[in-house]
């Protein structure tokens, strides 16, 4: 791995953070740590509009590394920010000091009393939370928009709910109990006795604080009060004051005001959630109104209704995607003033759900509708019909100036007064000029959503939000007694605000809270509270243009998940980060040696770590591929002695993979004469000699293909198919000691040859390439001549069209169907088999458990359901570790092997001991994939080969 931080770095940094480098250099792995200029920035953004560079970031993986830093930064009196996934929204996981970010690690799940609690570790993406519970029929309660990216810290950290959970299965709500380390590394268990036994005796004072604000809270009948109306509704401002009132012991009081507290008063290492039922069965209905007071008045009557979910939406919001493809036709139709309510019910049988939606209707019957009441239970239309609600806010963004932002704020009214607030808030939009601003939301907990685009590079503008935000704030307080953050946290946007809205006594109690807690103000300073009036106009961040492929990315983090190299160097919205400084640093030209530094640091941590496998536009609200920014700039940067080789390359096709055969063979050889060890050793250290250029060796290596006359075979069965064998199955055979030594053609053959099947052959093979390595590497007009060789090989062979075509490898279909006429039929092995062979062979299930892994192709091609349907028509269990894609990117797994390592990482410790073989579609991922998983993966085709016969 390139080291990118530097000495001069280290040295630059001031006296007391480099006493800290010292001291988490003896606790965390060198890779942990970035105090560079590059890391710093990339690792240090997160979601919202605020930008501050951290000093040092360390990525932890442990308690006890957590512990020793914060008695570290104590000793060295610096503050600490936490950082789980990033997600949020208000500037809560931003700093100038220090960066503690989660990493690898992190991941326990126990699902405990058969599904009614789970315990989890902050590092859990709250969607893998959820698919460990599934099959019990439980979920966790809070079900944030990001619930597909944010971790359980932060979803604890934020006290975050969500459309179906309103006030009543939230964070707060459904917390059972918490692990926890205080600023200066006391550690808690509120769920074990012996832990709240010895933190009483070790931190009196805060169990005797928190008694004694508790007592005065409960003498105080005003402040009580005030605190329980206040939480009626949704309210996620300051810290959460209702524990000193829903609980009596000071512990548990503790445990109920971490919730919401942003990283200010502790790190959360565990959490355990009670659950909630995830009902089986939902029926969705899009509800027109004529105007705003007609669906507040529904709203009103659903709070008592069988209703998991009310999304409101006014008319700039179902304009902006009434375009938009999939839409429902009426919302082109609606008048100015129109207004909509997205409602869902769920219920564990049919017969519930049809008698719960009946009960809807009745209960609005009598509101005027522009549109009958129609419930939905099928899953593609009620899909359909929240794709409305999804497609708002990238809608907004997709059509945002390049170099603004998004801005997504929440507050919450009193639900009988939700359409007064509603109306003032569109309002004060017009007056402020957010002419394009939209509102949305929850509407059972009154809680909404106003989304607008907002520069923050001139000063004109930042004043423009300045006045905006104030009278927000005034209007909501003032006048509603609302709530100025429902659930998107305080963070540093709304902290100057705190007080306006809680009052003298309630603000007097948070200081309190805070100073009990972390008395030394190192937690996340500057965050939840803050005396500084104008907090929330300073640091804002700057969003320069970069490339047209990526400038409409709000930062919003959803792609990490999905991104091969999150835990090795930079994700999707990093890689975009750097980009922006880049073409920052170039259009004002304000540091050479800065714009040097990133674009040494770009080489590798954004170039030859990007497995360009483009899964992150699956995840993106804006579908932006961030892979593709990374194929364009290997395009624009590749040299004339570089093109000279490609042309050569594809000019000789037949050549070149003939010497990638002879090469493996003798690989081959050389590990039979060698043996793994010593071949492994020798391979390691001629890569170490040569700085990385030589590719690194691995015992899964596949041995040289067997090259066979592929010849058409007719059978006359009236089942016809065009096989054309990726070049690199034609290359690669199987690995040495594979469960099944055929070739994949042999193997593909031998199942179609059960089938029935004619199999043909386009000519000249040898030639023939999809130009998926051209593009990969920065060729794309040699990639697409590639593409029109092979096309014009598969048109005429399968009589224009007629015949449909398979290739065996499904990275090199996904680019086929790109790239070719669209008249071919194509298909990869999963498909094809699911499609086609199901119903022509007898399947004998085996007595086994198998492991599959889904390519990055294959999900994006949408066979993820077909890949396991046709796995477990063979073997009695599958199961399909979440890895993702698995970084082996072509290549990459030889070149760049710590890519392809990280991203496997957890894949050995997710296969059950009784698995011993997996299955995937795609010859050199099964390369990294039987390395890293510690069993032999072989394509999907050879599972299905062993599992069938022919039928009578």
């Amino acid at each position: 791995m390139n080291d990118i931080a530097r000495a001069e770095d280290v040295a630059a940094l001031p006296p007391a953070y480099r006493r800290f480098w010292e001291a988490a250099r003896a606790v965390v792995p060198p890779a942990a740590l970035a105090c560079d200029p590059v890391r710093t920035l990339a690792w240090g953004t997160d979601a919202s509009f605020y930008r501050l560079v951290p000093k040092i970031v360390v990525k932890v993986r442990r308690e006890d590394e957590v512990v020793a830093l914060l008695a570290a930064a104590a000793r060295l009196a610096l503050p600490v920010t936490f950082r789980a996934a990033g997600t949020s929204l208000s500037g809560q996981a931003v700093t100038d000091s220090i960066l503690l970010v989660l990493a690898g690690g992190w991941k326990e799940r126990r699902v405990e009393a058969g599904g009614a609690r789970i315990a989890l570790g902050p590092g859990v993406i709250g969607a893998e939370a959820n698919a460990a519970l599934a099959p019990l029929g439980r979920k966790i309660g809070p079900d944030p928009a990001s619930i597909g990216a944010c971790m359980v810290g932060g979803i604890v950290a934020n006290n975050a709910s969500g459309m179906c959970c309103g006030t009543t299965q939230n964070s707060y709500r459904t917390l059972e109990s918490l692990k926890l380390v205080l600023a200066d590394g006391t550690r808690l268990d509120t769920g074990d006795p012996a832990s709240r036994a010895a933190f009483a005796a070790a931190r009196p004072e805060v169990v005797a604080g928190l008694a004694r604000l508790r007592d005065e809270i409960a003498a105080d009948r005003a402040l009580a009060e005030r605190i329980r109306r206040k939480y009626r509704i949704k309210n996620t401002t300051g810290y959460g004051l209702n524990a000193f009132l829903d609980f009596t012991d000071p512990i548990d009081i503790l445990a109920h005001l971490i919730v919401g507290s942003e990283g200010t008063l502790a790190f959360v290492s565990e959490v355990t959630f009670r659950t909630v039922e995830e009902h089986a069965h939902r029926a969705s209905a899009l509800l027109l109104f004529p105007d705003l007071a007609q669906a507040a008045l529904a709203t009103q009557r659903l709070k008592a209704g069988p209703v998991a979910a009310a999304e409101i939406m006014d008319r700039p919001s179902l304009r902006s995607v009434e375009g938009k493809p999939g839409m429902p036709p009426v919302l082109a139709t609606l008048g100015p003033a129109a207004c909509a309510l997205l409602v869902e019910t769920r219920a564990a049988s049919a017969e519930a759900l049809a008698r719960q939606a009946e009960e809807v209707a009745a209960i609005l019957a009598g509101l005027p509708t522009l549109e009958p009441i129609a419930f939905t239970a099928v899953k593609a239309e009620f899909e359909r019909l929240w794709d409305v609600r999804r497609g708002i806010f990238p809608s907004v963004g997709a059509a945002r100036k390049i170099g603004t932002t998004v801005v997504i704020e929440d507050v919450a009214f009193p639900i009988e007064r939700l359409a007064e607030g509603t109306v003032a808030l569109q309002n004060l939009m017009l007056a402020h000029r957010y002419d394009e601003g939209v509102i949305f939301g929850h509407a059972l907990d009154g809680n909404l959503h106003f989304v607008f685009t907002q520069g923050f590079d001139d000063p004109r503008e930042v004043a423009r939000y300045g006045r905006f935000m104030d009278e927000v704030a005034e209007m909501v307080v003032r006048r509603f007694d609302g709530s100025l953050k429902g659930e998107h946290g305080t963070g540093r946007n709304m902290a100057p605000f705190v007080a306006l809205e809680w009052g003298e006594a309630a603000y007097g109690v948070m200081r309190r809270v805070k100073a009990l807690l972390d008395p030394a103000g190192l937690l996340n300073p500057r965050v939840l509270l803050d005396d500084d009036p104008r907090a929330h106009l300073k640091h804002l961040k700057p969003l320069p243009p970069a490339h047209e492929i990526v400038d409409r990315c709000t930062e919003c983090g959803f792609c990490e998940p999905r991104c091969p190299s999150r835990d090795l160097t930079l994700t999707p919205r990093q890689r975009i980060v750097t980009r922006r400084e880049i073409a920052r640093l170039v259009a004002t030209g304000e540091s050479a040696e800065r714009l040097e530094r990133f674009e040494a640091g770009w080489a590798y941590l954004g170039d030859e770590t990007c497995a360009t496998d483009g899964l992150c536009q699956l995840a993106c609200p804006a579908g932006i591929d961030t892979g593709k920014l990374t194929k364009r700039l290997r395009a624009d940067a590749r040299t004339p002695a570089a093109e000279d080789l490609a042309e050569d390359v594809a000019a000789h096709f037949a050549g070149a993979l003939a010497g990638v055969r002879a090469g493996l063979a003798t690989a081959h050889a050389a590990h039979a004469v060698l043996g793994t060890r010593l071949m492994g050793a020798i391979t390691r250290g001629a890569r170490a000699a040569s700085l990385g250029h030589l590719p690194q060796w691995t015992p899964a290596l596949p041995t040289r293909s067997p090259r066979a006359r592929l010849e058409d075979v007719r059978r006359g069965r009236g089942r016809e198919v065009v096989y054309f064998p990726a070049c690199v199955a034609r290359a690669m055979g199987p690995a040495a000691g594979a469960p099944d030594a055929r070739a994949l053609h042999e193997a593909t053959l031998s199942l179609l040859e059960k089938a029935g099947y004619d199999v043909l052959f386009p000519e000249a093979m040898d030639r023939l390439c999809c130009g998926l390595a051209f593009e990969s590497k920065g060729f794309p007009e040699l990639a697409d001549a590639k593409a029109k060789e092979l096309e014009a090989a598969l048109l005429a062979k399968t009589d224009g069209g007629r015949i449909p075509v398979l290739c065996d490898t499904s990275p090199c279909l996904y680019r086929m169907q790109g790239a070719l006429d669209p008249r071919l039929r194509l298909h990869e092995p999963v498909g094809f088999i699911h499609a086609h062979l199901m119903d022509k062979l007898r399947f004998e299930r085996r007595p086994e458990t198998v492991a599959i892994h889904v390519t990055c192709s294959a999900i994006k091609m949408g066979l993820d359901g077909a890949f396991k349907a046709v796995a477990a028509a063979c073997a009695e269990r599958v199961v399909a570790p979440p890895t993702g894609c698995c970084g082996f990117a072509g290549d990459k797994g030889f070149t760049t092997p710590e890519l392809n390592a990280s991203a496997l990482s957890g894949l050995r410790a997710a296969l059950p001991p009784d698995c011993k073989a997996g299955f995937s579609n795609s010859r050199t991922c099964e390369i990294g994939l039987s390395t890293h998983g510690g069993v032999p993966y072989q394509s999907i085709v050879y599972l299905v080969d062993a599992c069938t016969r022919p039928l009578p």
